[in-house]
């Protein structure tokens, strides 16, 4: 039990040393939980464009074969394109983020407040169907990409029968579809959770200003 529950049980007692609490106090234990959780979402924020960077540039120093089908891969400006798209919203989605951290952490009023998570609740709302709808698109222009610059690939699709090019969908669908429920149940643990408490804080802030 964090010390927002403990005050509010508190609150509820007989006892009359815990009826000096006033709504101020409530106030200032609510914006200090808020600010504490958007602290949290930009550092996680950071950490996975931290992870993004990594995981794009460890492997190309590392693996001469991802190397080489990388370089390949920069050649083709819609990947180009898509690349340095992706990193952008990134970028973007914690400067949104540290927007909000300061917001939260300056803000003197209740409706300020509120109106501070209600915009962070968008921030991470539109971010996280950017990057399952991201997803869901790069997954089959990494094939369409495969098969233009993979001749031995290409020749395969060319030579593939129906009934191969079924199975072939049937696998992409497959592939796509697990790996977008691990990243939604992955933005559903992590940022599910951060939100669940600061919906509980915008909840507690309305019915102060009632």
């Amino acid at each position: 039990m964090d010390e927002l529950d403990l005050l509010k049980k508190d609150w509820n007692k007989d006892s009359t040393d815990y009826k000096s609490y006033s709504d101020t106090d409530l106030y200032k234990m609510v914006h200090k939980k808020s600010s504490s959780i958007v602290k949290t979402l930009l550092y996680i924020g950071i950490g996975e464009l931290v992870f993004w960077l990594l995981a794009g540039i460890l492997p190309y120093y590392l693996s001469t074969t991802f190397k080489e089908k990388l370089d390949t891969s920069y050649e083709n400006p819609l990947f180009v394109a898509l690349n340095i798209f992706s990193y952008f919203v990134i970028i973007l989605f914690i400067y949104f983020l540290y927007k909000s951290y300061k917001s939260i952490s300056s803000t003197d009023s209740a409706k300020k407040l509120m109106e501070s998570i209600l915009q962070t609740r968008k921030v991470i709302k539109y971010y996280v169907v950017f990057n399952l709808s991201l997803i869901f698109i790069s997954i089959p222009l990494s094939l369409y990409f495969e098969y233009l610059e993979n001749p031995e690939f290409h020749e395969q699709i060319l030579e593939a029968s129906t009934s191969e090019m079924l199975v072939i969908y049937l696998v992409v669908v497959i592939i796509a579809a697990l790996i977008l429920l691990i990243l939604w149940f992955f933005y559903r643990v992590i940022y599910g959770i951060l939100l669940k408490r600061l919906n509980k804080n915008y909840d507690e802030l309305k019915k102060l200003e009632l």
